[in-house]
């Protein structure tokens, strides 16, 4: 049931009252008028105060108030647009990606459980949004949560990505998969009766995602696509902690390799180390470390033709 009230003018209530029968002799101290209509109980009040009590409340009052009450289609809008959950009052999986707009390096997925009983020992230790941590933080972090987390890390390697995008996958389908894999994965890991929700940082639309993940979602009825996911829900943050390290690893791991900083991103920086790198190395070792259909690889290319013209 619930509960909505108007404060009205004189003519207002005048036109109320014309418009469906109201009592206005037994009724108690204070009020004017009462009636029910279509299960929903109306008091006038001599304050001039209307109220409809009923769990259709607020649909009668925007059909019999139409000037003082916006349609009921808005304000449904309206409410649901502002209905936030407070995710981390509740057990959650929550899922992440790092990698995805860096030219080089892989695509990493995490999803992780975070109980509620844990929430305030993640924010002790200062889980937020890996982007808004350098990487020395995010190794730190990550070396922690890892040990008692419930979680699954995915790493799709260049060559992988390289080869899912040439026969026709663009990033989102890849995304899709490997969030839904990874989910999964954590699923078997939890007691799964105590799960409230499975949270995940919005990349596309839930239709879109749901087309392009292959396989069902794990729990479809409590899976959440929520856009800044990580400053809503910690077990998002913990995921994006668990991939970004994950990547970071990765990028030094490249570097080391190439023996040159290898940057992260897709900068003017980035194209000038790929064309070092096709000049060192070969455009075969650029593809082996990158996304190849990154707009950076054709500048490289270019910055290497310019120099021998």
């Amino acid at each position: 049931m619930s509960n909505v009230v108007h404060k009205l003018t004189k003519q207002q209530i005048d036109q109320l009252m014309s418009k469906i029968s109201f009592d206005t002799t037994n009724v108690s101290q204070g009020m004017k008028a009462k009636t029910k209509y279509k299960n929903t109980s109306i008091s006038v009040y001599n304050s001039n105060k209307v109220m409809f009590q009923g769990k259709d409340a607020e649909s009668i009052a925007a059909q019999l108030l139409p000037s003082v009450v916006p349609a009921k289609k808005n304000t449904a809008k309206s409410s649901n647009s502002q209905q936030t959950i407070q995710y981390n009052r509740y057990n959650c999986i929550g899922s992440d990606e790092a990698g995805s707009g860096d030219y080089f390096g892989p695509l990493t997925v995490c999803a992780a459980y975070v109980s509620q009983k844990n929430v305030q020992i993640l924010k002790t230790l200062g889980v937020d949004d890996s982007k808004k941590l350098t990487d020395a933080k995010i190794v730190e972090l990550a070396e922690q949560l890892v040990t008692f987390i419930p979680h699954s890390l995915l790493t799709m390697n260049n060559d992988k990505y390289n080869e899912k995008q040439q026969v026709g996958w663009s990033q989102v389908k890849m995304k899709a998969v490997l969030h839904n894999e990874a989910i999964k994965n954590v699923t078997q890991k939890v007691d799964t009766e105590e799960l409230d929700y499975i949270v995940i940082d919005q990349f596309a639309e839930s239709g879109v995602y749901k087309r392009y993940a292959l396989t069902e979602l794990p729990f479809s009825s409590k899976t959440k696509f929520e856009t800044k996911g990580e400053s809503k829900s910690i077990a998002i943050a913990a995921a994006s902690i668990i991939s970004r390290y994950a990547f970071v690893k990765h990028m030094d791991s490249l570097s080391r390799s190439a023996k040159m900083e290898i940057p992260k991103g897709a900068s003017n920086k980035v194209d000038l180390t790929a064309a070092k790198l096709i000049e060192r190395k070969g455009i075969a070792y650029l593809d082996s470390i990158s996304k190849k259909h990154f707009a950076n690889r054709q500048k490289a290319e270019k910055l290497v033709q310019k120099k021998y013209k």
